[in-house]
C-alpha cells in the first residue's frame, strides 16, 4: 500500500515549510561566513599592531646594541679603526634590512593598486611636459627592475607613449624608488631624503622632455617600432586586501630576497670607509672645493652595479666623513639610473645614437645637481 501524499493546502504548506527551511540555513551559513571574515579580519589587524610595535622596539634598541656588541662583548676599543668600523657594520646590517622589510611590504601593498597596465593607459596619449611629470611621479610607485626595463618599453611604445615621456619614466623608476627614499630618510633624515626625491624628479623630467625635442623616434630599434599593439590583457582585477597583503609579502620574497647581498656588501664597504678612511682625506677628494670631485664620482659610479639598498649605507658612511653632498648625490644617482647593465639591457631596443643621448643627457642633469647642491649647501 502507498504512502498517501499530502495534497492541496497541506502538501503546498509542507514544501513552503522545507523551502523556508532551506533558506534559513542558507542565510545561517552566510552569516557564520561573515563572522569568520570579520574575526580573521580583526585577527590581522591585531598581528599587524602587534608587528608595527615589535618593530619599533627593536629598532630602537639597535643602536645600544651595537655598542655592547663591539666595545663589551668583543672588547674592542672605543674609536679604535676596527671597533668603529665593526660597530657601524652591526649597527647597519639589522638596521636597513628593518627598513627594507618594512618599506617592500608596505610598498608592495601600495603598488597593487599601481599595475604595469594601468600605468600604460594613464600615460597613453598624454603630450610632453605633463606626460614628462606623470612619467616621472608613477615611476616611483610602479614595479620596475632592470630585467622589466626592456617589455615596459616596448609596452609603452605599443600604447603610443611620447619617447620622452617613456624615457622619464626609465629614469625615474629605478632612481628615485621608494627604497632609496626610505632608507635615505631612516639613516640621513628628511632634509636630504627631500633633496633627493626633489632632485631626482628633476633629472628624470628635464632628461625626458630633452631627448623629446631631439625627436629621435628613428633611433628605437626597428622591431620594437614594427611590432603591433595587439590588446593588452585585462590585468585589473577586483583584489581583497587579502590578496593586497599577500602581494606585499610576495614583494618581501622576490626583492629581499634579491638585495639582501648588496645590502650586505654595501655596508660592508660603509664599515670599512667610517673606521679606516681619515676625515681630511675624504673631505680633499670628495668635498666641495674639489671642482673635479662631481665629474669624478659620476665617472666612478657608471661603472658600478647595485641600486638603492646597497648603495645607501655607502653614501652614509660618505657624508659621516667629509664628503659633500652635491658629489656624494651624484655618485648615487649615477650608480642608479646610469649603471652599465642597465645600458646593455635598454641597447637591445635603443640604436647606439639613442644610448649616447640619454647617457649625455641624464649626466647633465646629475653633474649640475652635484654642482649646485655644492655650491648651496
Amino acid at each position: 500500500m502507498e504512502p498517501i501524499k499530502p495534497t492541496g493546502c497541506c502538501g503546498a504548506e509542507a514544501e513552503l515549510h522545507q523551502v523556508t527551511g532551506e533558506e534559513k540555513h542558507s542565510e545561517q551559513n552566510k552569516h557564520n561566513e561573515c563572522n569568520e571574515q570579520k574575526e580573521q579580519k580583526m585577527k590581522r589587524v591585531a598581528w599587524g599592531i602587534f608587528g608595527i610595535a615589535l618593530w619599533f622596539v627593536l629598532y630602537k634598541q639597535l643602536l645600544p646594541f651595537s655598542h655592547w656588541f663591539a666595545y663589551s662583548l668583543l672588547g674592542l676599543a672605543p674609536g679604535s679603526h676596527f671597533g668603529e668600523a665593526v660597530q657601524f657594520f652591526v649597527y647597519d646590517s639589522p638596521k636597513v634590512m628593518m627598513l627594507l622589510l618594512l618599506i617592500v611590504f608596505t610598498v608592495g601593498i601600495v603598488r597593487s593598486f599601481f599595475t604595469p597596465e594601468k600605468t600604460r593607459s594613464l600615460l597613453a596619449g598624454k603630450r610632453e611636459v605633463t606626460g614628462n611629470v606623470m612619467a616621472a611621479g608613477l615611476g616611483i610607485v610602479t614595479p620596475f627592475c632592470s630585467c622589466s626595463a626592456v617589455p615596459l618599453f616596448i609596452g609603452f611604445v605599443q600604447a603610443g607613449v611620447p619617447l620622452g615621456v617613456t624615457l622619464s619614466f626609465l629614469i625615474a623608476a629605478p632612481m628615485v624608488n621608494e627604497v632609496a627614499l626610505v632608507l635615505l630618510y631612516g639613516l640621513l633624515g628628511w632634509k636630504i631624503a627631500g633633496l633627493y626625491l626633489v632632485t631626482g624628479l628633476a633629472v628624470a623630467i628635464v632628461s625626458g622632455w630633452i631627448i623629446g625635442r631631439f625627436n629621435m623616434e628613428s633611433s628605437i630599434e626597428d622591431w620594437v617600432r614594427e611590432i603591433r599593439a595587439g590588446e593588452q590583457p585585462d590585468m585589473d582585477m577586483k583584489l581583497t586586501w587579502t590578496d593586497r597583503i599577500e602581494q606585499g609579502k610576495e614583494a618581501v620574497r622576490d626583492i629581499v630576497g634579491k638585495v639582501w647581498p648588496y645590502v650586505i656588501a654595501g655596508i660592508g664597504v660603509g664599515a670599512a670607509i667610517h673606521g679606516y678612511v681619515p676625515e681630511d682625506f675624504m673631505a680633499a677628494v670628495m668635498g666641495k672645493d674639489a671642482w673635479w670631485s662631481v665629474p669624478g664620482a659620476v665617472l666612478v659610479g657608471i661603472p658600478m652595479y647595485s641600486n638603492a639598498a646597497g648603495i645607501v649605507p655607502i653614501v652614509e658612511a660618505l657624508l659621516g666623513k667629509g664628503a659633500a653632498l652635491g658629489t656624494v648625490l651624484a655618485f648615487m644617482m649615477s650608480v642608479i639610473a646610469l649603471s652599465l647593465p642597465e645600458m646593455v639591457i635598454l641597447r637591445k631596443v635603443l640604436k647606439p645614437k639613442l644610448i649616447g643621448v640619454f647617457i649625455a643627457v641624464v649626466s647633465g642633469g646629475i653633474l649640475l645637481t652635484g654642482f649646485l647642491f655644492n655650491l648651496i649647501i
